[in-house]
């Protein structure tokens, strides 16, 4: 998708206090989509598959540089001891494009939404020109940056404050998004001040050093919406209203079906496949695949999991991580999978908890079944095979095995492995005492009357 064949260099803002936040969680670790912030600004330029990742930590660093090893682990952290302003933050990533011949673009970890493409057609621009920044036309431009133009030149960026009065009826507002050659943008940084009431180095101030420095800079223009920063609890819920309506669009042009789509809840990572069906109150965690022409019934929580193409899951069904539903399976009603794998065609209808299992094609899991996988210790594995039926309310006592078409009794607790066809009965034995029934429950009538009286 890259607009230019040079090496491309992506820099991530993620070193701000977010005091606004309230929050003892630094700010790009606060979660949209049920993912960090940070990994939003990452998704995004993914598609540009940058040669080098930089993340400017600072407030939180231990924590910051301990969740991009998981969101990113190629990428490299570099520290800004003490937040100097956006500039003074670009800045830190000098050592770490040393030798780098290509383009750098800045990012921020608190600006979820900036689009691939946006960045793409910057990318372009930049062929033209050797700094690039972003820009959009707001509706209310009061107190953002304007962006001055000459022709398609960008002279300088002017905040609100120190702006004249034919400059505050600029339109164009600056986002801070910023792209350029990397030792251009490296040079010019290092002669950037801190003249300002808060003696900091604004990455604003580039365009016009690169400018007076003979270099060429422009903007270019995206949708206001897609700038929106988040800097407080309030922004952060309006951020997550935007995710979901954007996802929702997406899964519906993409052929899934929702009756009530404001009901269902995306992740960053979610995938529906086509002819899918979503009913409605259904919440997707992290890290799901839902392959074409399944069916998630209502009030169901997949996080973790794949579910094939033609099963059915729910409605009020639970899937854990590590959960692989084959094709055509069943998941019933307050059904709990976790770490397991269920065959094609297999059912487990209703009532049952499957965990550290393996359940083979066709099987059928009785009302109330039970995969007892943890010891108090380690978890263990049941293997269910293929055709095989376990009766209602069977505790399966891991580790064990059910051979192919053997059968359970309902009510059976099953400590021993079970040979292929097979029927294992593992209850305790009957004892009917006549009359008993009736003697008790007088006595205890009787026993309850003394106490009310009294």
């Amino acid at each position: 998708m890259q607009a230019t064949s040079r090496p491309l260099a992506l820099v991530v803002l993620a070193a701000g206090a977010g005091t606004r936040m309230q929050s003892d969680l630094p700010k790009p670790l606060h979660s949209l989509g049920q993912a960090p912030l940070l990994a939003h600004a990452l998704a995004s330029a993914a598609p540009l598959e940058p040669s080098r990742i930089i993340v400017v930590t600072g407030h939180g660093a231990d924590a910051v540089e301990a969740a991009l090893s998981d969101i990113a682990p190629e990428a490299v952290a570099v520290r800004q001891a003490e937040q100097l302003g956006t500039g003074h933050a670009v800045l830190q990533a000098a050592d770490a494009l040393d030798g780098f011949d290509g383009d750098a673009v800045v990012l921020y970890a608190d600006t979820p939404f900036i689009r691939p493409e946006t960045l793409d057609t910057m990318l372009a621009a930049r062929a033209q020109h050797d700094v690039v920044m972003l820009g959009f036309e707001a509706e209310d431009p009061t107190g953002y940056g304007r962006m001055v133009m000459d022709g398609d030149t960008l002279m300088r960026i002017v905040e609100h404050k120190d702006a004249s009065d034919a400059e505050r009826e600029i339109k164009l507002c600056n986002s801070g998004l910023l792209c350029a050659d990397a030792s251009i943008l490296m040079e010019t940084l290092r002669r950037v001040g801190n003249d300002n009431a808060n003696g900091e180095y604004y990455l604003t101030d580039v365009p016009e050093l690169a400018v007076a420095g003979g270099h060429s800079a422009t903007a270019v223009v995206c949708e206001e919406a897609e700038t929106l920063g988040i800097n407080s609890r309030a922004e952060l819920a309006r951020a997550e209203e935007r995710f979901q309506q954007l996802r929702r669009a997406e899964a519906l042009d993409n052929g899934v079906t929702m009756q009530a789509p404001r009901t269902v809840f995306f992740a960053l990572d979610t995938f529906v496949g086509r002819d899918a069906e979503i009913e409605p109150n259904v919440v997707f965690g992290p890290g799901v695949t839902v392959e074409s022409g399944a069916l998630i019934r209502a009030f169901s929580h997949l996080e973790g999991c794949h579910v094939s193409a033609g099963a059915i899951v729910g409605p009020y069904a639970r899937l854990r991580p590590g959960a692989e539903i084959g094709n055509n399976a069943k998941i019933g009603n307050f059904v709990e999978v976790k770490t397991a794998d269920i065959g094609e065609g297999a059912k487990v209808n209703h009532l049952s908890y499957v965990g550290d299992a393996s359940v083979g094609e066709r099987s059928n899991l009785g009302a109330g079944t039970v995969t007892c996988n943890y010891d108090g210790v380690m978890k263990h594995r049941t293997e269910i095979g293929a055709d095989a039926f376990i009766g209602s309310d069977t505790m399966l006592v891991a580790p064990v095995k059910v051979g192919a078409r053997a059968m359970t009794a309902s009510g059976s607790v099953v400590t021993e492995d079970v040979p292929d066809g097979a029927l294992a009965l593992g209850r305790a034995k009957q004892v009917n005492k006549p009359g008993l029934a009736v003697k008790l429950m007088d006595r205890l009538r009787a026993i309850k009357a003394r106490k009310t009286k009294g």
